[in-house]
């Protein structure tokens, strides 16, 4: 039973992405009603299967005026930022000016609607180099590039926010997002592609001449690094969790979401050749700057407060689904 006061409308920038738009066909499925807001340089109107897009910018504060204005908004979920590591360094300012910069414009434009319940696609990139694995919510958070500090700073400005303002929020902080639609009907399509499954899957398929395994002398079983992933349909379920608990009036928070199981480049390659049935080109290479050895996610606190737990995300199933959408990809 909800005790508190229904979200039926939700924003959701960057839901033409891919965690985005996954999540938007998943709170249509549970009865909300998603507005998608996306300014298309990353995402795909393809994605966007249910519901309205709106195709603006958020460093547009009177486009955002205009649309707050237009639609009932309830709840927002924030997907919109830039993400790629790398280019954080080289680049930060772009960095800062979109992630930062849009987020506030983008709170003021709520509080001034009086919308107030905030959910942050956040990262474990907040914690920066791991002194101790699994990692929970009480690990320090010192990140190591800039894309961390911005998830960091928005993560910061929104407890601020809560006290000041009474915004109330939730932190979702995603170890290694995977995976497909179980249909095939959306996936993840980025360019140029940096994620290690669509590689891996799209030298099988010859796009590329062979997957770079960046450093074989990592401290893990097999000198390859570990990481923890996580299938985007249960990080989609998880966003459905928290709107019901800030739906619920429970207090701002923050939650991770893995799996707690953690997976070398190696296995991953194996499973890939599994479930391809082909053989995949490897060129052992060395470390890349700012990688840790294990990213392993502790959840257990999103299973005991949100009652989530992953449903789709055994290695295989991330694989396949992640298959299936490169042979039959829309966009």
């Amino acid at each position: 039973m909800r005790e508190g006061k229904p979200v039926d409308k939700i924003l959701v920038t960057g839901g033409a992405g891919y965690i985005g738009s996954h999540t938007v066909r998943e709170l249509a499925a549970q009865g909300f009603e998603p507005v998608t807001l996306d300014n298309l340089s990353e995402g795909h109107r393809e994605a966007v299967v249910t519901g309205p897009l709106e195709v603006g910018d958020l460093a547009d504060e009177a486009f955002l005026d205009d649309l707050f204005s237009r639609h009932s908004i309830s709840a927002v979920m924030h997907f919109a930022s830039r993400c790629y590591v790398g280019e954080s360094v080289t680049n930060p300012k772009l960095y800062y000016e979109e992630n930062v910069g849009n987020a506030m414009t983008l709170l003021g434009v709520m509080l001034k609607h009086d919308v107030k319940r905030f959910i942050l696609s956040s990262t474990c990139a907040t914690y920066g180099d791991p002194i101790e694995v699994p990692i929970s919510e009480s690990h320090p958070q010192d990140p190591v590039n800039p894309y961390g500090e911005t998830k960091y700073f928005i993560e910061r400005i929104l407890k601020q926010y809560d006290r000041a303002y009474s915004l109330r929020f939730v932190s979702l902080r995603y170890f290694n997002a995977a995976g497909d639609s179980l249909d095939g009907l959306i996936g993840e399509s980025h360019d140029p592609e940096t994620h290690l499954i669509p590689r891996i899957l799209q030298t099988a398929q010859g796009k590329y001449d062979y997957i770079e395994v960046f450093g074989t002398d990592y401290p893990t079983p097999d000198g390859t690094c570990i990481r923890d992933y996580i299938h985007v349909l249960d990080l989609a379920a998880a966003h459905i969790a928290a709107v019901r608990w800030l739906e619920a009036g429970k207090a701002s928070d923050f939650f991770n979401l893995g799996t707690g199981n953690g997976y070398s480049v190696r296995a991953m390659l194996e499973m890939a050749e599994q479930v391809t049935g082909m053989k995949i080109p490897v060129k052992m290479g060395s470390r890349r700057e700012g990688d840790p050895a294990e990213l392993v996610a502790d959840a257990s606190k999103a299973n005991q407060q949100l009652g989530w737990t992953p449903q789709v995300s055994d290695l295989r199933t991330v694989m396949e689904t992640a298959w299936n959408w490169e042979l039959k990809r829309r966009y």
